[in-house]
């Protein structure tokens, strides 16, 4: 596989964000604090118990339930709001790596929540369908998992496929560009809940009318009060955190879009 520099700063990101994020920041910050204990450097018990508290909390419902609330939307999307889209825009989450029993990639089950429901709304409003999703490893792109799975298994035909995207920013601006070649500005776009907020955000500094079409709800815990930490809560921990996290990148960098001539 050839390193090109974008593919380098994309596997760079994906470093960064893993040493930020759970479930290796904790250990990090515990690592950190042992050693200036060792040293016998300042603050080494408080770092350690930082990074004890911090993987406490990525664990415990109530404050992925808190992490959640202010990134997913409080409805689903009402059909009669949807009557003025042109299109569906459906956003790749992920793949599922030489999986033997499909003899090959296919998409993984955060792609799959968003295509099942890509493939409802497709029913409902007949509306044509674009997936968005690139090959970083320079395999088959997720696009293309993603229409191999709506055809064959959904029965929904796809019209157009975005293969050159590697995140959430490159997902708005290539699908925009191709859907402004068709006159298409006003979108459903398909995603997960705790996304919607960045992804909308980076699709309207694309230029486009997006109406969100919210799918796979993680933060409701029901008496998340009375939940012991699980690992179930450390998954969707993890991926508030992220979404938090690509919100802060976004606003950095100053909620870049494009011109309407591009």
């Amino acid at each position: 596989m050839d390193i090109s520099l974008p593919l380098f700063l994309f596997w760079l990101k994906k470093l960064v964000s893993a040493l930020v994020l759970p479930p290796l920041l904790p250990f990090v910050l515990i690592g950190l604090g042992l050693l200036f204990i060792w040293r016998r450097w300042r603050g080494g018990f408080a770092l350690s118990l930082l990074g004890l508290l911090i993987g406490l909390a990525s664990i415990s419902p109530v404050i992925v339930r808190s992490l959640f609330q202010p990134l997913e939307p409080s409805m689903p999307l009402q059909m009669a709001d949807a009557s003025q889209a042109q299109a569906i825009v459906i956003l790749g989450g992920g793949r599922l790596a030489d999986a033997p029993e499909y003899g090959g990639d296919t998409v993984n089950h955060h792609t799959l929540e968003r295509l099942r429901y890509g493939a409802h709304l497709e029913r409902a409003t007949h509306l044509p369908v674009l997936v968005s999703g690139g090959a970083p490893e320079g395999n088959v792109s997720e696009a293309q998992l993603m229409k191999a799975v709506l055809e064959d298994d959904f029965k929904v035909a796809v019209r157009w496929t975005e293969e050159n995207s590697r995140d959430t920013h490159q997902n708005a601006r290539y699908s925009a560009a191709r859907l402004k070649s068709f006159g298409i500005r006003h979108i459903l776009l398909v995603t997960h809940a705790a996304h919607m907020k960045r992804a909308q955000a980076e699709f309207e500094a694309q230029g486009m009318i997006v109406t969100a079409a919210p799918t796979a709800w993680q933060g409701r815990y029901p008496n998340a009060w009375l939940a012991l930490p699980s690992a179930g809560a450390a998954s969707s921990g993890w991926y508030a955190l992220h979404e938090w996290l690509g919100l802060l990148a976004f606003r950095l960098n100053g909620n870049q879009g494009t011109d309407d001539s591009q």
